[in-house]
């Protein structure tokens, strides 16, 4: 599992800042999150094929969240794309899409597939064999949803030496995978656990910015291995957090520490602080494993 940070400070961009994106790599899929102005050169800079890219998750209807979409999708107009592109988002993001390559005289020689989402209840918005993508309901001034990444078990791996031991012939191979013990012409049963290695834990990732403190989000990402939350103030600017529906550094330290999570990485900082450094001094005062997020940064969780 690999995160790509493109973009991750509050609102405006900047020479040296750009607004919320990010790639994520798991399980052979490569997914956009957000994508802000500047995501697409920001792509080619960070050298991510676009053609790659089949799924775009939006968490919000606010610029700095998605106002580089539409110029993504023209640009893969562009480039000659012809295979299918999804975009998951808030009701109304296919009206604006669409609406701005009809006065573009645009449309795509690919097919745009929206996924409009409205429940404020968490829900499935994505499933394959490999992974899945759910809703997480935040709290801010338009309707918002964080996303989460989750690895599905994968199957059981042989152990070659001792099927071999057995003697044990190919065409039962799958079905051991499958988790199958196996009967031997002699009559012996072989456990399993004998003939196979477990899989590799699965991992999961929790992408939750804009939103204020929300609480409420602990059952749903709970033990997650990744925690990606919005900082945009420090605890000197406490009072703007409630009004503007964003979080501290400190309330995301507390989600992370109430969910049990197993590495918080905070963005979406305001850029009126001299240094992104002390939004991981006052996380620290509440839990210890933070990182922080910058235009890219790649980490990477093998």
């Amino acid at each position: 599992m690999k995160l790509t940070i493109l973009g991750c400070y509050a609102a405006t961009p900047r020479t040296m800042t750009n607004p919320t994106a990010q790639v994520l790599e798991i399980k052979n899929h490569m997914f956009l999150i957000d994508c802000g102005e500047g995501t697409q050169v920001q792509l080619r800079k960070h050298k991510i094929r676009f053609s790659r890219i089949n799924h775009i998750f939006i968490s919000h209807l606010h610029g700095d969240h998605f106002f580089g979409l539409p110029g993504l999708v023209s640009t893969f107009r562009l480039l000659g794309r012809d295979a299918e592109m999804h975009i998951y988002g808030p009701k109304g993001i296919e009206k604006a899409i669409l609406l701005l390559l009809k006065l573009g005289n645009s449309f795509t020689n690919y097919k745009l597939v929206f996924h409009e989402l409205t429940s404020k209840n968490s829900e499935l918005i994505y499933e394959d064999d490999k992974v899945s993508v759910s809703t997480i309901p935040l709290a801010h001034r338009v309707y918002t949803n964080g996303f989460l990444f989750k690895e599905k078990v994968a199957p059981r791996t042989l152990n070659i030496e001792t099927v071999t031991r057995y003697g044990i012939e190919t065409c039962f191979f799958q079905n051991i995978k499958n988790g199958k013990d196996i009967v031997l012409d002699d009559g012996r049963t072989i456990k399993n656990e004998e003939l196979t290695f477990d899989p590799p834990k699965p991992k999961s990732y929790a992408f939750c910015s804009d939103t204020a403190y929300k609480p409420d989000i602990v059952p749903l990402i709970f033990g997650v291995d990744v925690l990606y939350h919005e900082a945009t103030f420090l605890e000197s600017q406490s009072d703007l957090a409630p009004k503007t529906k964003h979080s501290t550094a400190k309330q995301a330290a507390l989600i992370a520490k109430l969910a049990s999570v197993g590495q918080l990485i905070l963005g979406h900082y305001s850029t009126r602080y001299a240094s992104i450094e002390l939004f991981k001094d006052e996380a620290n005062e509440v839990f210890d494993h933070v990182l922080l997020a910058d235009d890219g940064k790649v980490f990477d969780f093998s």
